[in-house]
């Protein structure tokens, strides 16, 4: 697998993203991810948007971060919000998503941020399950679903290791 950073607006990002909104729509019986998110957001230093691609050049998973700071929405100065995880259901099983994770959390700590913060729901026990055996724990809700019952909110400090 070969990371890749593109746009958030990329032809790849666009179709692993419809993708990921319709796995949404059948998890929880909605229309997906309603977070207005722009390209912008994911351009450095303030974010970072990243694609996977397998042997054949298939994009095969994606995820991205954007800077977050204290506002309405409950998020704390130095935050990095990871959006838009997801391995296609082929590509599950590989460490894809280990991988991707890693190379935000590098990214987010590397441009000063100092906790990586996202929000899942509770009808996704393997990203919740990826996460808290990578360090996150259930934190104080914020983003745009914060006041639905099915929000999990996690967080993970980005301290360099021994500092």
């Amino acid at each position: 697998m070969i990371i890749q950073t593109r746009p958030f607006d990329h032809p790849d990002a666009v179709k692993l993203n419809d993708q990921v909104q319709l796995e949404y729509a059948e998890r929880y019986g909605d229309g997906g991810d309603l977070t207005l998110l722009d390209p912008s957001m994911f351009l450095p230093p303030r974010g970072l948007y990243l694609l996977a691609y397998d042997e054949r050049d298939r994009p095969v998973a994606t995820g991205g971060w954007r800077t977050q700071d204290h506002n309405a929405e409950g998020y704390r100065d130095g935050d990095a919000e990871i959006k838009r995880m997801f391995v296609i259901p082929e590509g599950r099983g590989r460490g894809l998503a280990r991988r991707m994770l890693a190379a935000l959390e590098e990214d987010a700590r590397d441009a000063g941020r100092i906790r990586m913060v996202l929000e899942t729901g509770d009808q996704q026990p393997e990203a919740i399950a990826l996460y808290a055996s990578s360090g996150y724990t259930v934190c104080e809700k914020f983003g745009y679903y914060r006041e639905y019952e099915s929000s999990i909110c996690m967080a993970k400090p980005l301290q360099r290791p021994g500092a």
